[in-house]
């Protein structure tokens, strides 16, 4: 077997004898460059099955050395960027270039192997030797820590052929981490087939999922072969499409619809499920045997607000996307809006981002998106039913935003009570006879709150 040859290209001698002497003991072949030069004049010699790329280095910049090769049509292996603190920005451009990924300084040793490893195994999948990256910010966009340990954990989750269960609010992304699963995985060359779980109706569910003898018309299942099938929204599944699709799991095999012969099933299979479903089980809407099949390995994305700090990020990569997609007019966000937007509660999550972003590309003129456009855009707030989370307080005078927040408070420590006020009086520190007055004067229907609710 071909011993891998890296080349590792960092200013800092100590960073550089480190990676060498970790990537050696791994089994690689390394050679080291300190700077642009050096790493130009290694290429020039040997080729290289990896490139591990600093940022900052005296002489060329690592973006402007990794754009050197890009734009050049020499970027012929995966590059892996090593980013400082505060280069995240820098970082997310990389990849933009063709950067297979990034990883943070100072350096996890075992994200740094596991992220050689993914880059290399990538590269090794290619037909016929030619070397081509992921698409561009493949992976789900975000440098928070919450969100670099869940790529992490999509990447050990890619190691193996358990099914997946994604579980996450309404546009959260659930898609796009199935998306990076099946392109980290020892299927990426295999099809990716997705599901729509509510197009599956009573009457063309078993067609949809197996297919159909006659003609030989194939299935999802089918067409997924040793690939990846995704069914988006398992809640969404109907009561007969869970048994079949349970069946065919027990079994490991199904049959088309009017077949004799049984077909091995032998795609990997990853579900997409809304954060409640645990009470969608308790309710019997959704089969807990299917889930428990289905979640062998599981995670949770996370919703939008719970790793704001990555907004600004976002905003940046999809005014990217949608100007090169779309042909939408670039602009950009001003610090004040990118600042306000970080404080907002997006309770349609990621999408809702997206979906704003377009907007203002679409409608506005300035170079700049301004801080009373944002506004503009999401002043019509959440409905006043949703969860506090998901409320945009700040849109609304202190008096109203006060209100709207005891309303909240005040409703779900009275479930916590079972709807009695006097324990609710204990439990918030209030007078029985103010807190009486309070909910009255907020609206609040305390007669009406039971243990049920």
């Amino acid at each position: 077997m071909r011993i891998s040859h890296v080349l590792v290209v960092d200013d800092e001698a100590d960073i550089r004898a480190l990676i060498q002497e970790i990537l050696t003991d791994e089994g690689y072949k390394v050679t080291v460059a300190a700077d642009a030069a050096q790493a130009r004049s290694a290429r020039a010699d040997t080729r290289f099955d990896l490139i591990l790329l600093d940022i900052w280095m005296p002489d060329t910049d690592g973006i402007t050395l990794l754009r050197e090769w890009s734009d050049g049509g020499d970027l012929s292996c995966p590059v892996v960027i090593m980013s400082g603190h505060g280069t995240v920005d820098t970082a997310v451009e990389a990849t933009r270039l063709g950067a297979f990924d990034f990883v943070e300084k100072p350096l996890s040793l075992a994200k740094l192997l596991r992220t050689v490893e993914a880059a290399l195994e990538s590269a090794a999948k290619q037909a016929g030797g030619a070397r081509s990256m992921l698409p561009p910010l493949l992976a789900p966009v975000g440098r928070s820590k919450l969100m670099l340990a869940l790529r992490e954990k999509v990447q050990q989750y890619a190691e193996h052929d358990e099914f997946v269960l994604l579980s996450g609010e309404p546009g959260s992304g659930r898609g796009a981490f199935a998306r990076y699963l099946h392109a980290l995985s020892r299927r990426a060359d295999e099809p990716l087939i997705s599901v729509t779980a509510a197009s599956l109706t009573e009457g063309n569910a078993e067609e949809q999922l197996f297919g159909l003898e006659a003609g030989g018309q194939t299935g999802a299942v089918e067409q997924a072969g040793k690939g990846t099938l995704v069914i988006d929204d398992l809640s969404d599944l109907n009561t007969a499409a869970q048994k079949m699709l349970l069946a065919a799991i027990e079994d490991r095999s199904y049959r088309r619809v009017n077949g004799r012969e049984n077909i091995k099933l032998e795609a990997r299979i990853v579900a997409t499920v809304g954060d409640d479903y645990e009470l969608l089980i308790e309710r019997g809407a959704l089969r807990r045997d299917l889930v428990a099949h289905l979640s062998v390995l599981s995670l949770k994305v996370p919703p939008l607000r719970d790793y704001s700090e990555d907004v600004p990020e976002l905003l940046a990569y999809y005014v990217d996307k949608l100007v090169d997609a779309e042909g939408l007019t670039f602009r950009r966000f001003s610090v004040a809006a990118q600042n306000r937007l970080r404080n907002y509660p997006w309770p349609d999550n990621v999408r809702e981002l997206k979906n704003l972003v377009r907007r203002l590309l679409l409608t506005g003129s300035d170079d700049d998106i301004s801080l009373e456009e944002v506004e503009e855009e999401i002043s019509s707030g959440a409905p006043a039913d949703e969860p506090l989370v998901k409320q945009d307080l700040l849109s609304l005078p202190l008096r109203e935003a006060r209100e709207q927040f005891e309303r909240a408070y005040l409703q779900q420590q009275l479930v916590l009570c079972d709807g009695k006020v006097g324990q609710l009086a204990k439990r918030v520190g209030m007078e029985r006879t103010h807190l009486y007055r309070k909910l009255r004067s907020l609206g609040v229907d305390f007669k009406s709150v039971t243990a049920e609710d």
